[in-house]
């Protein structure tokens, strides 16, 4: 039997990729998003796209129900929705921040709850939650981007232990930098935030290491293929990690915060370098 897959933001980057690894791999792949019209290129494929707002209780339950209607199982949800919300926490306005919990954290708890109850019926699933390395190394001027995925890692951690028992398996993947239209929608917001006033400094540090990335940012598909492994492994790891810089999850746990704070102020002065 082929297994059917929901996938989340897939509209560009890696929610593309994913999409089209899955169908590539046999999967009947759903793909969610808001913007319907930038998904041509999956449904060229064969792809079922659907337009999915994820901070809308009505359009989750909308989408989940109709690929039980037409399908009778989920076997694989890919929680991918999500973007980064920049700039000093004291510049950042609040209704700003619940919107970006709304997104990344709530978001992904929504598709989960609507399809629980099918994966408990069939006594079998993959959750699959794309965090991301900020989830575990923070960086300057994104505390509530990373206050976001730091809690979708929890989030996971506990939903491992709750849904093992019922045959459902939750996996985190964890891209480091990688080529799409994040960076530079982060870095605007950065600087239309925080490039005025006292975090004048660290904001510029902050956008020029965005800006810099770009230039050696991995493909999406290196993610794609970590969620076919996730997805389609007999038994999948817990967590998985690829992408340029994605390494200093590694590393990390031999470095103190004192370290990791002044590499952050190295990596931010070398990349003002490269961007001027």
């Amino acid at each position: 039997m082929r297994k059917v897959a929901l996938v989340t933001g897939a509209s560009s980057g890696i929610g593309n990729a994913i999409a089209r690894s899955l169908h590539r791999n046999g999967v009947i792949v759903y793909a969610g998003a808001r913007r319907v019209n930038r998904m041509n290129d999956l449904d060229d494929l064969g792809i079922t796209t659907l337009a999915l707002d994820v901070t809308d209780p009505i359009s989750v339950e909308n989408v989940v129900d109709r690929i039980v209607s037409e399908t009778g199982r989920v076997d694989i949800l890919v929680n991918n929705a999500g973007y980064g919300l920049m700039g000093a926490l004291e510049d950042v306005p609040m209704d700003q921040a619940r919107d970006q919990f709304d997104v990344n954290l709530f978001g992904a708890a929504r598709l989960i709850q609507s399809v629980l109850p099918m994966m408990r019926q069939q006594h079998s699933g993959r959750i699959i939650n794309i965090t991301s390395v900020d989830g575990k190394v923070a960086q300057p001027l994104a505390s509530w981007y990373v206050a976001s995925k730091f809690a979708l890692e929890g989030l996971s951690d506990a939903l491992r232990l709750e849904l093992k028992p019922l045959g459902i398996d939750t996996v985190v993947i964890e891209p480091g930098a990688i080529q799409s239209e994040w960076a530079d929608i982060a870095a605007n917001h950065l600087r239309e935030t925080s490039a005025q006033g006292p975090y004048q400094e660290t904001a510029d540090r902050a956008a020029a290491i965005l800006t810099a990335v770009k230039r050696f940012s991995s493909k999406p598909q290196v993610i794609a293929r970590l969620v076919d492994r996730a997805a389609l492994s007999r038994r999948p790891k817990t967590r998985y990690h690829a992408g340029s810089g994605s390494e200093i999850l590694v590393v990390r746990r031999f470095l103190s915060d004192k370290t990791i704070d002044r590499l952050w102020r190295v990596i931010g002065e070398a990349a003002q370098r490269i961007t001027h």
